[in-house]
């Protein structure tokens, strides 16, 4: 297939390109910047959709960016930098002569609402309690697109801080790629994926001391969430001081077979 991908420039764009072009696959990127094998997003806004079977897309600002404070003018760009990007490449496959047979958006898993409780498949409900589940539920939206001529998948995915005890959704990156990919290449595969990994409940402090036997020394010391807080802010403290219990129901149903799906292992893979 002929791919186009949307912020593949990034930690998971490639990963999933490097994956897509091993399995024959040819890759266009969408990026700011023009170059090679590319093309930029106003050209997309402006010229259409390049002739394509499958559109991805990862792009969106980094919420979690140390360096920027947590004000209105940086929540903006981060709701702005994936609801643009999302509606320009929803509106160029709407318009395109030869529509592609799937679009795939990867959105947080921020959509679940925290709770030590609660457990989490894609047919639980979310998306109305915070800033973060409020972005998920408006960027979802904006990739809708009319009738059925093209197959919509939305890959939800998912790290020590805190108290430790609350929930940890985790995936390995090739997992991350290669649900991806199965979402694009199996034509029966639509709607909510979850993406993390099946492994039984992992919680902050199971992931601390699984990463440490991984390195082959202690489990890390918790980070106060004080101190998360002061750096991140209240809200984005949150994504990372609060967890949830999430499992990947409908995307073991659709076929997918994880090549990590236990934390050891993932780790060490890591690591090595």
């Amino acid at each position: 297939m002929r791919v186009l991908v949307g912020g593949g420039t990034g930690f998971i764009g490639t990963a999933l390109t490097q994956l897509l072009r091993a399995r024959g696959h040819e890759v266009t990127l969408v990026s700011r910047k023009p170059g090679p094998g590319r093309i930029t997003w106003d050209e997309l806004a402006t010229s259409g959709l390049p002739r394509c079977e499958a559109a991805v897309n990862l792009a969106g600002e980094n919420i979690l960016n140390p360096l920027r404070r947590w004000n209105e003018t940086f929540q903006k760009e981060v709701l702005s930098s994936r609801l643009e990007t999302t509606q320009i490449l929803a509106r160029a496959i709407n318009k395109a002569p030869q529509p592609p047979q799937a679009w795939v958006l990867v959105t947080g898993v921020a959509y679940y609402q925290p709770s030590l409780t609660a457990e989490y498949d894609e047919d639980s409900p979310g998306g109305d309690f915070d800033f973060f589940s409020n972005l998920v539920t408006k960027w979802e939206a904006a990739a809708k697109l009319p009738g059925e001529s093209t197959r919509q998948v939305v890959v939800r995915s998912g790290g020590p801080i805190g108290s430790g005890h609350q929930f940890f959704p985790w995936i390995h990156i090739r997992d991350l790629a290669g649900i991806l990919v199965h979402a694009l290449e199996a034509s029966h595969v639509q709607g909510v994926l979850n993406g993390v990994a099946p492994a039984p409940t992992t919680t902050n402090a199971e992931f601390a001391k699984a990463l440490g036997a991984a390195l082959g020394c202690p489990a890390f010391i918790p980070l106060p969430g004080m101190v998360v807080q002061a750096v991140f802010g209240r809200e984005r403290a949150i994504m990372l001081l609060e967890g949830q219990k999430v499992v990947p129901r409908k995307t073991l149903a659709s076929g997918y077979r994880y090549s990590f799906p236990e934390l050891g292992a993932a780790l060490k893979e890591v690591v090595a």
